[in-house]
């Protein structure tokens, strides 16, 4: 099929490119005219596992390419996707700034029928509202058809979810435009989910609630063993082991991150108010991940009291590993918390230095290395459990701090490995 995707972030670029992976011709349209051209030199903007590679290999076939034209960019497209942002607003809910104007830009620009499919995550009943818009506004007589196609895809590994993912949601009230992106989808080989428009979009906003959910309880859990003398990866296994619960999204640690399941939970929250129905189940889930990003200040402060003055190294910034991706990211409230308290802050990451430093306290000095990093500091933190990170010998915290004590937000080391590296080890939920 022929396909336009509009937007080149995280959500836009990964269908696009993938897409044209799988047999589809795809112009990927974006109005930032530096991205565009880079992308065109085969270099993604955004930091991707494998992403780069499937880039360069489908610009040599040309089965991809990028404009900044939306006249050209929606010529003779079948399908036109949208993959734009939907950032929180300051009440919790969805901006659809970038959706509106994508919707405007379709309704001006395009000359033929076509199926417009939603790839953004957008509040319930939006789908309805992107074909009013587009219609409202057609310069052509053309007619348009709505397709809900949320993505489940997971930042630093959302090439290969693409490939592997456990199903593809499709939701439309118009069985041929469902049918039509039903078979686009096809060659992926993955189970398809055909619903209508608002059940597609509560599966997307549920889906990433429900993961939310089960990150804040086993938070919750790990807190309450930090009390007990119970050990929180224990109890996690014992769990997990049930069919019913799973072991998947029990790793406790300082909570999650990213443009997903702030935004989203946030948003589902902020939905349930709009129509008077209260979401106190979703609501705590919020306020716990944000007490969780404090826990390990509070370990620092029982440790050691006055932190004025010390020197931390803090290893790992981005929200999650494998991404650049800043986010929502507990580096930045940890960050500011300690130079409000007087600490010197050591950081390093593997990739997400450079979005870092657009978002964390001007006062934080970058290292090139882990041992730069810990060199010389007084203690160690870590925040994102990178391979890298988890790879370091211990023995080298001995060897390069100036008291061997280390914070571990994600639960990287086994309490033994740390106990005969002659550490201060103190992680979440552990004893």
């Amino acid at each position: 099929m022929n396909i336009a995707v509009i937007g080149t972030g995280y959500v836009g670029l990964v269908t696009g490119v993938c897409l044209a992976e799988i047999g589809h011709q795809v112009t990927c349209i974006d109005i930032d005219e530096n991205k565009i051209e880079a992308l065109k030199n085969g270099k993604s903007p955004i930091y991707e596992n494998g992403l780069e590679e499937l880039l360069e290999k489908n610009i040599a076939k040309e089965t991809v390419r990028f404009t900044t034209d939306y006249e050209e960019g929606l010529e003779a497209k079948e399908a036109v996707y949208i993959g734009v942002g939907t950032p929180q607003a300051e009440d919790g809910s969805a901006d659809l700034t970038f959706i509106n104007a994508a919707c405007d830009s379709i309704a001006k620009h395009l000359k033929n029928d076509a199926i417009v499919v939603t790839k953004s995550t957008v509040p319930i009943g939006t789908n309805e509202h992107i074909k009013n818009r587009i219609t409202e506004n057609l310069t052509q007589n053309i007619s348009i058809e709505i397709v809900s196609n949320p993505e489940f895809l997971r930042q630093g590994s959302a090439v290969f979810d693409t490939f592997n993912g456990d199903r593809i949601v499709i939701g439309s009230d118009n069985e041929e435009a469902l049918k039509a992106i039903e078979d686009v989808n096809k060659p992926f080989n993955i189970p398809i989910v055909k619903t209508d428009l608002r059940s597609a979009e509560m599966i997307k906003y549920a889906a990433n609630a429900f993961l939310a959910t089960k990150i804040s309880f086993i938070n919750e859990i790990a807190n309450l063993c930090d009390r007990m003398g119970a050990n929180v990866e224990n109890v996690a296994e014992g769990i997990g082991m049930d069919k019913r619960i799973g072991n998947s999204f029990l790793n406790a640690g300082i909570g999650y991150g990213g443009s997903c399941f702030p935004k989203d939970t946030n948003a589902l929250v902020s939905i349930g108010r709009n129509v008077d129905y209260e979401m106190p189940i979703l609501q705590s889930v919020v306020e716990v991940n944000e007490q969780q990003k404090k826990v390990i200040i509070d370990k620092m402060l029982q440790r050691f009291g006055d932190l004025s003055g010390k020197t931390v190294a803090l290893l790992g910034l981005s929200f999650k590993p494998n991404t650049d991706d800043m986010r929502e990211a507990p580096s930045i409230p940890l960050s500011k918390d300690l130079v409000e308290r007087g600490v010197n802050i050591q950081a390093y990451d593997p990739v997400a230095m450079e979005n870092a430093k657009k978002v964390l306290p001007k006062d934080v000095a970058y290292m090139d290395s882990i041992d730069e990093a810990v060199k010389s500091a007084d203690f160690a933190v870590i925040l994102t459990d990178w391979k890298e990170i988890k790879e370091y010998p211990m023995e080298k915290y001995k060897q390069n701090l100036n008291q061997p004590v280390l914070f571990d937000g994600r639960n990287c080391f086994a309490l033994n490995k740390v106990k005969e590296a002659g550490l201060e080890y103190y992680s979440i939920g552990r004893p």
